[in-house]
């Protein structure tokens, strides 16, 4: 016999069969190039950072030379191998990046949940179904609730992680926001055992958060609203 909480949500069901939801994830994040350096290039560099700090960051962010300009040819990684003295690139498309990094990291990273009238991007809130959850910890009590059947998390590896070369610099760009932020129908009320996030592990070891699903359909990032806090740059070797 069904409860009266069942009895209500069947009467919910019945009265708005279709249903449009939003959903933000925000937290600590940010975007990384990983880049792959000769073993000169890392000495010269990494000797260059003891000497003074931060001076490898300054060199890629000094895309004209107008700062950095004492550096020899066969140290240059953020050039055009055919056009050594021209303009350095931009660190979000280095020549030689073999991995790519976007998003919020899943230790810090919250979820809500809103139904809201319509699916357009300026549709009002109804109602918050789930609201400013630690997304992991959240996750997986539910997950342990269903005798972990449901796999809510699915965590990989994202490509070239597996397969770093021997000496990497990593540039990052800290940020703090909203990194996720879509809409979604549904046919019948929202259920959060529905919901599914994918996490890739990038080469500097985080949980990044790529993408998520409901009932099985990719939910599109419609953007988000993130504040930069800084950039770094990490460098180390896998020999």
């Amino acid at each position: 016999m069904a409860t009266s909480e069942e009895n209500q949500e069947l009467i919910e069901t019945i009265k708005r069969p279709i249903r449009h939801y939003r959903i933000h994830l925000w937290g600590y994040g940010g975007e990384s190039a990983y880049l792959k350096l000769t073993k000169e290039q890392y000495e010269f560099w990494k000797a260059k950072d003891e000497e003074e700090y931060d001076t490898t960051l300054n060199y890629m962010l000094d895309e004209s030379r107008e700062e950095v300009t004492d550096v020899p040819l066969e140290m240059e990684f953020m050039s055009d191998p055919e056009d050594m003295e021209g303009d350095r690139y931009p660190w979000y498309e280095a020549p030689t990046e073999f991995c790519h990094q976007y998003g919020v990291e899943i230790g810090s990273a919250r979820l809500t949940i809103d139904e809201i009238e319509s699916e357009e991007y300026t549709a009002k809130c109804m109602d918050t179904v789930v609201d400013s959850k630690e997304i992991q910890s959240y996750l997986d009590e539910i997950d342990a609730e269903s005798d972990y059947t449901l796999e809510l998390i699915n965590m990989s590896v994202a490509e070239g992680t597996d397969d770093q070369p021997d000496h990497v610099l990593q540039f990052y760009s800290s940020e703090k926001g909203t990194f996720f932020e879509g809409i979604f129908t549904t046919v019948g009320q929202f259920d959060i055992k529905k919901l599914k996030v994918y996490t890739e592990e990038f080469p500097n070891g985080e949980d990044v958060i790529t993408n998520i699903s409901y009932d099985g359909e990719d939910i599109e990032n419609q953007g988000g609203d993130t504040n930069g806090k800084g950039y770094s740059v990490h460098m180390w070797t896998n020999v």
